[in-house]
């Protein structure tokens, strides 16, 4: 028989321990606010899934301190992030599209950090080992979660410690709901999900093929598309950039009978003849591109996958994910500070949903090209018709794949405005890319990156509390702002720069910037009324 045990209580309790959970619990045991993170599975995965890291979710590992970790267990510093399209490995090359930004070390155009290639078998055990080390984080494996019934002021949660084989009770002042696509949570609160009506099914081969470039005349890849007659339907993804890969294969038949499929046929077709390989696993998954209709409801909060799905044609799905616990994170620990009240987590939902709503919709339009190709049966043919096919499609993919694969506006280049915790100086938005990012200061923005020393950026400023950035040769008076701070009790540096670029990129000689490194407020004087500027900035006023 269960048993039943003893209610436990927690401020905050985390359903889920892939990487949006456990960066919101190393999130919140950085800034001391204890949390307990529950988890069904045994322990990290053992079958790949998201590899991509973009350079602001490298910032985020950056500031974490574990970002070395991360490139040390990914691909080789050398290892192209190159994007391949081929009738087979043995066959045509179609289209390649090179990331030269992306991996190795060092910085890149707009950030202190470069986009990484490190599936989550490596960087989930790295996250989980940085959010045990902080005291006020208790991180459990093997615990089920099974309901949860919002009082007053709190969340009653029970969840089955399958090791034990008991029941237990868990009181948190909230819950976020990372627990993934198939969210018990996100179900039991009857919040729908919006967006796209395409539904794919696919299967996940995990395959190792030692040097498999010396095998063909393609030369290394990070990602490979086979263009193939009926369309780009399989694809190979280098996980390590030595011997593993992830191979996709797209249809309801293969998903319908995943222990009927022969892995190896399908492996040797793509690489155009039969080579050293072996098959380690095979998992089956369906894609959707939609967002939940709501982020939150009362004190339960959806994060990651929970709250949005989006085919991985681009990238996005875990850096979206984390960038949500970043954002939740500062505000749920102001409120179990007591310097901001409730209201403040107001605004995660109308901060994120529309970065959720932006990602999910560039994944589906990206995904959507890619089905709708239509090659025919000459693609693969050496014959003049054949090559006039294939000219075709590098014409067609180059332009719309570009898109697909380099999305740095995205990463770096989205905004929380409106928010009604951030101060609008009323200038114009910078233009709305998905390749190109435009580094701005604007209020909602993230706060550009500029190297002020050998090493070090503006970016690694940010990330404990407020800052307070007081630019240029004639610092202004802030005593008024400090004063109004410290009344809230809210946390708030000072940090006085005379940096030419880092004046002129930032346009104003006065720049508040959130823990979570984005701008709050600018201008050129101190504000006639600087608890009115602590208020707005802390939610008291949405």
């Amino acid at each position: 028989m269960t048993k039943v045990s003893a209610t436990l209580e927690t401020p905050i309790l985390i359903v889920g321990a892939g990487p949006v959970g456990l960066a919101l619990a190393a999130d919140l045991g950085g800034r001391g606010v204890p949390c307990l993170v529950v988890e069904q599975a045994e322990g990290p995965p053992d079958h790949p899934r998201a590899s991509v890291l973009n350079a602001r979710s490298m910032e985020f590992m950056r500031r974490f301190g574990v970002a070395d970790a991360i490139r040390d267990a990914g691909a080789p510093d050398d290892f192209p992030h190159t994007a391949l399209y081929c009738t087979t490995l043995n066959g045509f090359e179609i289209a390649r599209i090179e990331r030269p930004h992306h991996g190795g070390r060092g910085s890149s155009a707009g950030s202190p950090e470069r986009a990484q290639r490190c599936n989550q078998i490596w960087s989930d055990p790295i996250l989980r080992a940085l959010a045990a080390s902080f005291d006020s984080v208790e991180i459990r494996y093997r615990c089920r979660f099974e309901t949860a019934i919002e009082r007053a002021d709190h969340v009653l949660a029970t969840v089955h410690d399958l090791a034990k084989d008991e029941h237990l009770t868990i009181a948190a002042r909230y819950l976020v709901d990372c627990s993934g696509g198939h969210s018990p949570i996100r179900r039991a609160l009857d919040i729908g999900m919006n967006g796209s009506d395409y539904l794919g099914y696919f299967l996940s081969i995990f395959v190792s093929a030692p040097e498999l470039w010396t095998h063909h005349k393609m030369g290394k890849a990070a990602l490979i598309n086979f263009v193939e007659p009926d369309g780009l339907w399989r694809n190979l993804i280098s996980l390590n950039g030595r011997d593993l890969y992830r191979f996709g294969v797209r249809g309801k038949a293969y998903y319908d009978a995943p222990d009927k499929v022969d892995a190896d046929r399908l492996f040797n077709e793509v690489v155009g003849k039969p080579v050293p390989h072996e098959i380690i696993s095979v998992r089956r998954w369906a894609a959707r591109n939609v967002v939940a209709e709501r982020y939150r409801a009362g004190r339960i909060f959806l994060a990651g996958d929970a709250a949005h799905l989006n085919h991985p044609a681009a990238g996005l799905g875990l850096n979206t994910g984390l960038g949500d616990a970043i954002d939740l994170g500062w505000k749920l620990a102001a409120v179990h500070q007591g310097w901001a009240s409730s209201t403040l987590l107001d605004s995660y939902e109308i901060e994120r949903r529309p970065v959720g709503r932006r990602n999910v919709g560039h994944a589906d339009t990206s995904h959507a090209n890619d089905r709708e190709q239509k090659p025919g049966p000459a693609v693969g043919d050496d014959t003049p018709e054949g090559a006039r096919v294939r000219q075709r499609l590098t014409d067609a993919i180059l332009p719309s794949q570009t898109r697909k694969v380099i999305t740095d506006g995205l990463a770096l280049g989205y905004r929380y405005d409106p928010s009604p915790i951030v101060w609008d100086d009323g200038t114009p938005p910078p233009e709305d890319t998905v390749s190109d990012y435009h580094p701005t200061a604007r209020p909602g923005s993230r706060a550009p990156h500029v190297f002020i020393a050998p090493g070090r950026s503006t970016i690694d400023l940010f990330g404990k509390g407020f800052v307070l950035m007081r630019l240029g040769t004639a610092p202004l008076d802030i005593s008024g702002i400090e004063r109004a701070f410290a009344q809230r009790a809210m946390p708030l540096a000072v940090e006085t720069i005379d940096h030419p670029e880092v004046t002129a990129l930032y346009e104003r000689a006065l720049v508040l910037v959130r823990p979570d490194g984005h701008v709050a407020w600018r201008a050129d004087a101190p504000p006639a009324d600087p608890l009115a500027l602590a208020d707005r900035v802390r939610g008291a006023y949405v």
